[in-house]
């Protein structure tokens, strides 16, 4: 199973809300000083004194210092309302920038309690509190702000974000998932490649679920958009262990495998070669062998002597088929005369895995004689054959054209996908 990691990206988008929170310290820094200059209520000069010496000492970038003057303005008894506005303005500047979110949040929660804050500044603090509630953990609190953030008018996208993730983090995964995918439906439509971390976040969130449906899904947009061995790995994994994969596509699993780079150990390599000579295509059985001596997995330690008497079966089937195969041989008559096109279609694969270019027209001849065992089996392998012989068009349209519900049509799903 993958394990998504989503610490990185909300760490930087975590660093913007801070950022974005010294932008609300200025702002509501700038007002407090307007707020002295126009209010109507008269500020008592015990309470307005520590708060211009603490707005200039925010100016200079000294935060904690700038706490600490705000302290002194708290502790003048009788604060009228409006000085009691005005303290909590400037302790909710001087504490987020001084790194105190707790302080911080409570005073910009008695800020935006008062009503006195103009709808801009509101909606900043209201922002800055998404943030900093998220950063405390408190996710409930920061799904609150985010609701109020957006029922007011606002479109940051990071919110949004912090929003999804605070339901996924509380455990609300299907709010989680409902909203990603909203998100992700809206960037397909308007033409954007929807970000990774929102598709991760949707993929853990069905996952949560035991949404296996949705997980493939969402796995396989994660391929189309950001394809990556380990996704690859993942998502073959799962399809093979769906109930009522096929055994018989055992050798089609190992195919995707080695095409994206998931082939590695000894084991699948000497697994792989076995299962394409029982199928009767020593051809391929050797290149995979030869791919397992190139990448070292084959060869060497206590097992080299196996290796090599496997690799020496696959070199004498694949001269036994040499005839076998050639052009004009009895078995292609014979596969030709044939009622149905299983041998004429084993006969152009092998061909084809032989470095013949006439074996992928010999293939689609076969699957127009028709009546063959498994006609949807050999649309897969005709259509792979097109893809790696540079026919791109026609192997995804061949591909697509591929039923049923036993593994085959998500197998050549995945290969379309892998064609991408």
């Amino acid at each position: 199973m993958i394990k998504f990691a989503f610490s990185a990206g909300f760490s930087t988008l975590l660093s913007m809300f801070k950022r974005s929170l010294t932008a609300c310290a200025i702002v509501s820094a700038i007002f407090v000083m307007v707020s002295h200059a126009s209010a109507q209520e008269a500020v008592r000069p015990e309470v307005g004194k520590p708060l211009q010496a603490a707005n200039d000492l925010m100016r200079a970038g000294k935060f904690k210092d700038a706490l600490n003057k705000v302290r002194e303005a708290e502790k003048v008894s009788g604060l009228t309302a409006q000085e009691s506005y005005l303290v909590n303005s400037s302790m909710g500047s001087a504490a987020s920038g001084a790194g105190d979110s707790a302080t911080a949040i409570r005073a910009f929660e008695a800020v935006l309690a008062s009503g006195k804050a103009p709808g801009a500044t509101q909606l900043k603090i209201v922002e800055a509190l998404v943030g900093m509630q998220y950063s405390a953990r408190n996710y409930p609190a920061a799904i609150q702000m985010a609701t109020r953030y957006f029922r007011d008018g606002g479109g940051s996208g990071q919110v949004r974000t912090l929003m999804i993730q605070s339901y996924f983090q509380s455990g609300d995964f299907a709010n989680a998932a409902k909203e990603s995918l909203t998100d992700i439906q809206a960037d397909e439509k308007a033409g954007r490649a929807p970000s990774e971390e929102k598709l991760q976040l949707l993929a853990n969130s069905y996952l949560r679920q035991k949404n296996g449906n949705g997980y493939i899904a969402t796995i396989e947009k994660l391929l189309n958009y950001y394809p990556k061995k380990s996704l690859w790995a993942d998502v073959v994994s799962r399809l093979q262990s769906k109930p009522g994969f096929a055994d018989r596509l055992a050798l089609d699993v190992y195919r995707l495998r080695l095409a994206t780079g998931n082939l590695t150990a000894t084991n699948d390599f000497m697994e792989m070669s076995q299962l394409a000579l029982q199928a009767g295509f020593p051809s391929e059985a050797k290149k995979v062998v030869d791919e397992g001596y190139a990448s070292g997995a084959l060869g060497k330690g206590a097992e080299a002597a196996r290796h090599k008497r496997l690799k020496d079966l696959v070199e004498s089937r694949v001269a036994e088929n040499a005839s076998v195969i050639a052009a004009g041989s009895k078995a292609e008559a014979e596969a030709n005369a044939a009622r149905n096109g299983d041998a004429l279609f084993t006969l152009g694969y092998n061909r084809f895995t032989a470095g013949q270019s006439s074996g992928t027209g010999m293939m689609e001849a076969a699957i127009k004689k028709g009546d063959m065992k498994r006609p949807e089996d050999a649309k897969l392998h005709l259509g792979i054959a097109l893809l790696q012989s540079n026919q791109k068009v026609r192997g995804v349209q061949m591909l697509r054209s591929v039923k049923g519900d036993d593994g085959v049509a998500d197998m050549a799903n995945l290969w379309v996908i892998f064609s991408r």
